[in-house]
């Protein structure tokens, strides 16, 4: 989705909300309708877009000239909170619509943050370790008015790690000596005051999101208690109740995972040890190449390969390296394979109108920001295919990297096994929340419920502030 179907997204849900009779009951007529415009301008509008030049100079000598952005969407829910990201074309829009989905996300899930982005257009594979230490402390330079742990609050993101993060606290230690500085990035190391599980929080909780959806809460309900209507709702509840009924007997899930770095590799492999279902994972991809195997891979190995090249093996000599028995494809043929489930966690933009209707799934977990766009979402939605939006089901780092900030603050480490546990509870209960009330008030979709649970506590909060006079 693009920064203006974002918007529209959420102008049409603030017409929802203003026709629910039974919210905000003390303002009605002329004052009800100003509120809730000023509402939509709020929500619709970035607080602040800030944008530089990093110039660096390269182990060759060469000067190179990098935009580099930080956005900051809303904080009325609290600090600003998002991550930053290293890729190649990278721009103000695509920085702003990710910072949007930022403060809609931690809304959802409840967490005391507003949403904000960064990014750097850069290819982090053309750059040395030196080069891109320079780039993430000059970034840190750049940016050092705007963050901090009481005002913006990065994490790692696309092309970002662990080691960038450990890069941008050490420059911000030394540009704000004698401050509090741990708290003004997450998704550190374990040594600089990261959290355990951070690096693989968004994968297992991406999976845990599907899984609920399907043996947690479709596993027990009854159609009949739905009283569901022939419709959308209907073919999408005897989707999840087939996929169920599949773990439930042990009969092989076919499933597929688009990308295979920290989100993508720890699905697929959840996806190949869940000990609840049988799924196959019958293919996978990153930016080389697809591979399939109908019978299902060995996730073990690939994770092997890709752990010492950085990249799944695209020919057969390198799958025979791997020892990996897999058809090689083209890259984007993922998209359009036969199978049950489909997790995307690559970029945005992957499904849209001109391969919509060629896509197989039946789930499809938006791992990714932004992967399907609003058209092709539409489409799925129609085709009685459920789909699990971003804001919903890659939330797992933001509420790991809430527990970092905490246990900076308070100079306690959780344990991996607290961390998880806390993950997965909150992951759950936002579900909770979601899809009884989507599938029982038969709401438009299920983006849409979303939205709208995020929307209401940042509309009330903002009613209750006072900023929508």
């Amino acid at each position: 989705m693009s920064i203006k179907e974002t918007q529209n997204k959420i102008e049409a849900i603030m017409d929802q909300l203003y026709k629910e009779e039974e919210f905000l009951t003390e303002e009605k007529g002329e004052s009800r309708q100003k509120v809730f415009d000023s509402g939509k301008e709020v929500l619709t509008t970035t607080d602040k877009i800030i944008k530089s030049y990093i110039r660096v100079p390269k182990d060759n000598r060469e000067i190179v000239r990098i935009p580099a952005y930080r956005i900051q969407h809303n904080n009325i829910a609290g600090f600003y909170k998002g991550g930053i990201r290293f890729s190649q074309g990278v721009n103000e829009e695509e920085v702003e619509n990710l910072a949007v989905l930022m403060t809609l996300k931690n809304a959802l899930h409840g967490l005391p943050y507003g949403g904000a982005k960064g990014g750097v257009d850069i290819n982090p594979k053309d750059f040395s370790p030196r080069e891109l230490n320079m780039v993430s402390r000059k970034y840190v330079q750049r940016f050092a008015p705007d963050i901090g742990p009481t005002r913006d609050i990065p994490a790692p993101d696309m092309g970002t790690d662990e080691r960038v993060m450990d890069w941008m606290i050490g420059e911000y230690k030394t540009i704000h000596p004698g401050q509090n500085y741990l708290g003004a990035f997450t998704g550190k190391s374990i040594e600089n005051g990261g959290a355990f599980g951070r690096r693989e929080a968004t994968g297992k909780g991406v999976y845990h999101t599907y899984l609920w959806l399907v043996n947690e809460w479709a596993g027990k309900q009854q159609e009949e208690e739905l009283n569901l209507e022939d419709g959308v709702h209907r073919k999408q509840f005897n989707v999840l109740k087939r996929i169920y009924e599949q773990h439930k007997n042990r009969q092989p899930v076919r499933l597929a995972v688009q990308g295979f770095g920290n989100v993508g590799g720890v699905a697929a492999y959840m996806a190949y040890h869940c000990r609840h279902s049988a799924h196959h994972v019958v293919a996978v991809s990153d930016h080389l190449v697809t591979l399939y195997n109908e019978n299902g891979l060995d996730i073990d190995r690939l994770l092997a390969y890709h752990r010492q090249h950085h990249q799944l093996p695209a020919t057969e000599e390198e799958l025979s390296e791997a020892e990996v028995e897999a058809v090689p494809l083209h890259r984007d043929d993922i998209l359009t394979l036969d199978m049950d489930v489909f997790i995307l966690a690559a970029i945005e933009d992957q499904i849209t109108e001109k391969n919509m209707k060629e896509v197989k799934a039946d789930i499809l977990v938006e791992g990714a920001n932004a992967p399907i766009t609003s058209e092709a979402d539409s489409y799925l939605h129609e085709a009685g295919k459920v789909v699990i939006p971003d804001i919903l089901a890659n939330a797992g780092g933001v509420l790991v990297s809430y527990l970092e900030w905490k246990q900076d603050r308070i100079t306690r480490f959780y344990t991996e096994d607290e961390v998880l546990i806390e993950m997965y509870d909150q992951l759950s209960k936002t579900c909770d929340k979601v899809f009884p009330d989507y599938f029982n008030d038969r709401l438009p979709d299920i983006r849409n419920t979303c939205y709208l649970k995020a929307l209401k506590q940042l509309f009330l909060l903002l009613y209750k502030h006072g900023k929508l006079y």
